[in-house]
């Protein structure tokens, strides 16, 4: 008898202690595939910009082109909402003369309509001689 009691005393346990779960587990999840999200944004705007940067500094091109080929990638890879504000300007890299293209964006670091995350990201070459 004391078996069948326990049983019945026990009987919705089990959604109980899922529900109690889940109420934990499911913001880690999202947490963690968000902040996935925004790095590989972050991680294809750098790629972009460094690509950029090497089109720039070769020597038959100039800054204009390799912000555009950095406007390209980003427009390609993750959205054009992305691909505003890229720039270029020549610089010193390691004494020698070079170019940097710079991009600033706008990541939505709690979904689709939550507050963003502004995330700047530069990618530098230097120029090829014209010999």
């Amino acid at each position: 008898m004391t078996r069948s009691r326990r049983r019945r005393g026990e009987r919705g346990s089990a959604l109980v202690d899922f529900t109690l779960v889940v109420v934990v587990l499911l913001p880690v999840v999202l947490g963690i595939i968000q902040v996935a999200l925004v790095l590989h944004v972050r991680t294809t705007l750098a790629a972009a910009a460094s690509e950029g940067a090497r089109l720039a500094a070769t020597s038959d091109r100039g800054p204009g082109e390799g912000v555009a080929r950095a406007r390209a990638q980003i427009a390609e890879a993750v959205g054009e909402r992305y691909a505003h504000d890229v720039s270029a300007r020549p610089v010193t890299v390691a004494g020698s003369p070079g170019v940097e293209v710079t991009v600033r964006a706008k990541v939505p670091a709690l979904g689709i309509g939550g507050p963003a995350v502004e995330v700047t990201v530069s990618g530098r070459a230097i120029e090829e001689d014209p010999r």
